[in-house]
């Protein structure tokens, strides 16, 4: 087929039966994979709520902070990532990060 021979109206109507075609693929790929999903659950012995439930994931603990900032004592700094302006200020002081550990 060569789409430069189509009408704009015969491109128009080319295009509709391409988005209902995708539309109607992408339904049954959808059902289909949602059987082969509850078939591996059934097979497996779990439930939906087994499958869906958050409560399986590793929970972080914040981590504790190692430096605080003398003039500041609200503002700290775990000492992961990079040194907030704060630490880098009195750093350029001439305080070493020993005299802001906690």
């Amino acid at each position: 087929m060569n789409l430069s021979e189509l009408s704009f109206t015969e491109l128009q109507e080319l295009h509709a039966k391409v988005v209902t075609a995708i539309e109607q693929q992408q339904a049954a790929e959808k059902a289909d994979a949602k059987k082969q999903i509850l078939e591996l659950v059934k097979l497996h012995g779990l439930s939906l709520d087994d499958v869906l439930s958050k409560a399986t994931a590793a929970v972080r603990k914040p981590v504790e902070a190692k430096y605080k900032n003398p003039n500041d004592e609200s503002q700290t700094w775990t000492g992961r990532g990079r040194k907030p302006v704060w630490v880098q200020a009195l750093l350029d002081e001439g305080f070493s990060l020993e005299d802001l550990a906690i």
